[in-house]
């Protein structure tokens, strides 16, 4: 009988602290989130920035409500309680006011570049919610577009840019379509280049710039004849900590460089360089990313960044080590114990 009681006391006192390790990963229910936010001016108020969104509204789920709280909570001015606001309808949980524009609810958000079914769509890590405002707000003719990849980083000051413009919405009978954008010109932080997408929505360009410490810019796109959402693609160099020989040199004080777009051999005037204005230090818009848009862990393939979370599997080895330290020092303890003499 001892030996039974000592045996279950012993599993209870592993399983116990097994429970302590579980309840402290359950209580970290936040993830990070990857968020863009358009005006009512087509701008870039918030450009690829990651947030940490945690339940704020408490139905025990991370949404795309909570998601942009948090990045208004951050972001905006004044904060979420001044920049953003929902409320319960007919239809459920709705948007009521995006970045400190209240317009009767004329409002798109995507997970994933989707468009959303609701406000409490749920959000995992290292998602991409957008949300912007209609600036048609009588036939909600604005068409959302996004480019694939949307992130790319490099360790040299000069990135092979490939790019596929992709536009997304609802047909005549409701239903979502995905198609490429011909005939869009490409902008760099703002300013137009030569550089057009092509049949099936392609764009290819070099961009050098010679600052060895890196840089980041953001690219995104015009289309005549269309009103479109724009797209976004982070170009990030981290630096090399020196130019390359077939990068410029670091400007002297007081010097401007150019950074230079290239087409790439499958545009047509390829032959022609396009000079973009480099923005300077006091020059920083709310459309340039800054440098908390993602980590180095991002795969410079030009996908989403990705966090680097091993938690679980640190939580597992943890609680087999402690499950089999308690089995171990049962058995010891049983045979000193109750062993022949």
């Amino acid at each position: 009988m001892k030996k039974i009681i000592a045996l279950v006391l012993s599993v209870l006192l592993v399983l116990s602290v097994s429970m302590l390790f579980v309840s402290a990963e359950e209580a970290k229910d936040s993830v990070d989130v990857h968020v863009t936010i358009i005006d009512e001016k087509s701008e870039f108020a918030v450009a690829y920035k990651t947030v940490t969104v945690t339940d704020i509204d408490k139905d025990g789920a991370l949404t795309v409500n909570d998601t942009l709280y948090a990045a208004h909570e951050q972001y905006y001015k004044g904060g979420a309680a001044a920049g953003y606001a929902t409320e319960n309808t007919k239809w459920g949980l709705s948007l009521t006011k995006l970045w400190g524009v209240a317009n009767g609810g004329s409002y798109g958000y995507l997970v994933n570049n989707a468009f959303a079914w609701s406000m409490t769509d749920p959000v995992k890590a290292d998602d991409y919610v957008v949300a912007f405002i209609y600036t048609d707000t009588k036939n909600f003719s604005d068409v959302y577009t996004y480019f694939e990849p949307q992130y790319i980083e490099e360790e040299s000051t000069t990135i092979a840019v490939e790019l596929t413009m992709m536009k997304t919405g609802f047909d005549a009978e409701g239903k979502p379509y995905t198609e490429p954008v011909s005939g869009a010109e490409i902008t760099l932080d703002g300013q137009k280049n030569k550089v057009v997408t092509d049949a099936d929505g392609k764009a290819s360009f070099y961009y050098g710039y010679g600052d060895p410490n890196g840089y980041e810019r953001l690219v995104s796109a015009e289309v005549k004849d269309m009103r479109i959402v724009p797209p976004i693609c982070i170009l990030k160099s981290i630096g090399k900590g020196k130019a390359t020989s077939d990068e410029k040199t670091p400007a002297a004080d007081g010097e401007v460089i150019e950074p230079t777009v290239v087409p790439a051999d499958n545009v047509s005037d390829a032959t022609e360089a396009a000079t973009v204005a480099p923005a300077t230090k006091d020059e920083s818009t709310k459309d340039t990313a800054t440098k908390d848009t993602a980590t180095k862990d991002s795969a410079s393939s030009g996908t989403t960044p990705k966090t680097s979370d091993v938690t679980n599997l640190i939580l597992w080895i943890v609680i087999a080590a402690v499950c089999l330290a308690g089995i171990i020092g049962a058995g010891v303890f049983y045979k000193k114990r109750y062993g022949k003499k």
